[in-house]
């Protein structure tokens, strides 16, 4: 039975009434509409939506941090410095540092315990505080060093240009690779020739212009040492020096000291040399240019080294006064607390 109305008495099925009720659709023709909701949910605007506004990004307002490093911020905690088990995590005490002869023994026991070669190589990660002004740094180089102790029998490839009758028999009876003037630059731009090093007389320095392109940053300078009137000393020098590099956005070294058969003094010796070659490129009155030494060996794990000894003299000296000034602050702060609270007591 179908409801009936209390004004009319009659019967008037549901169906009947909605069939009845006018909609205007899109089109603004009247149709009739089954009972479904979905069509009085259209929006029948006619008019284009305005785009959303863009926030414009403060570059001054720094970006919040996330939770996750909120509470790694809290959970964090001083480490300790000296574990009092055999078996400790290592995450949770500092870094041992060793003293360098110390550190060479070690990488000797981990060679006999994991039956590696015994002559493998030793390198040397030295991590560099490249700041001097507030917007200069140092900048990449390329440097060569005579070790006092060599380490591998290869003997270098040196290339001298010079145009004297005088200069090509010295340079080869120090064992220069290739000597000559102006009619090797052919034979360089060919790639007929190929040498680790190129060094120059000042006498013909500008006729070798050309070649600059081409050997980039074996091209011979003054600075390196590379043009001399001294044709032995550089050839001499160039056949058993060790380069080592800076490389661009780095702040480290890495490089080859010596092998782990050699006599532990003369691995210290090597370290001390190219440490002290490498500090030449910062000025003594920006503070130590090394913050940090690891020494390796190709199978074993790094061991951090105590540097201070390495370093130069004046480098040293400074850093005792920084240490002893930061100490000094620190008494005075105690002082002036002490006496706050021995004014604050007598109040």
């Amino acid at each position: 039975m179908w409801p009936v109305r209390k004004d009319t008495k009659t019967y008037m099925p549901l169906l009947e009434i909605l069939a009845q009720r006018p909609v205007f659709s899109r089109n603004d023709q009247h149709s009739t509409v089954l009972p479904c909701f979905a069509n009085s949910l259209i929006s029948h605007r006619h008019y284009a939506a305005k785009p959303a506004k863009k926030t414009k990004s403060d570059p001054q307002k720094k970006p919040q941090e996330t939770e996750s490093k909120q509470k790694k911020k809290r959970l964090s905690f001083p480490l300790l410095k000296e574990p009092t088990d055999d078996v400790y995590l290592t995450w949770c005490y500092e870094r041992p540092v060793y003293d360098a002869e110390v550190a060479v023994d070690m990488l000797k026991k981990f060679q006999q315990l994991d039956f590696t070669s015994p002559n493998q190589p030793v390198h040397a990660d030295i991590t560099l505080d490249l700041a001097m002004d507030k917007k200069k740094t140092v900048e990449p180089f390329v440097n060569t060093v005579l070790l006092p102790y060599r380490f591998t029998e290869e003997i270098n490839k040196v290339l001298v240009f010079t145009d004297k009758a005088e200069d090509v028999k010295t340079a080869r009876e120090n064992g220069a690779a290739f000597v000559g003037g102006a009619e090797l630059i052919k034979p360089i731009f060919d790639g007929e020739i190929q040498a680790d090093y190129y060094v120059s007389v000042p006498t013909i320095a500008s006729k070798i212009l050309p070649l600059r392109a081409t050997l980039k940053k074996k091209f011979p300078r003054t600075k390196n040492g590379s043009i001399s009137y001294d044709v032995a000393e550089m050839v001499g020098f160039f056949k058993l020096c060790h380069e080592y590099s800076l490389l661009e956005n780095d702040d480290f070294i890495h490089t080859t000291i010596a092998t782990l058969d050699m006599p532990n003094e003369q691995i210290v010796a090597n370290l001390d040399a190219v440490i002290k070659d490498v500090c030449k490129y910062k000025p003594l009155s920006y503070g130590p240019f090394v913050t940090r030494l690891i020494i390796r060996s190709s199978s074993s794990e790094g061991l951090d080294l105590k540097f201070e000894r390495f370093l130069p003299e004046g480098v040293v000296k400074e850093k005792v006064k920084k240490v002893e000034k930061e100490e000094e602050k620190g008494e005075e702060k105690e002082e002036d607390s002490d006496d706050e609270g021995e004014v604050q007591k007598s109040r």
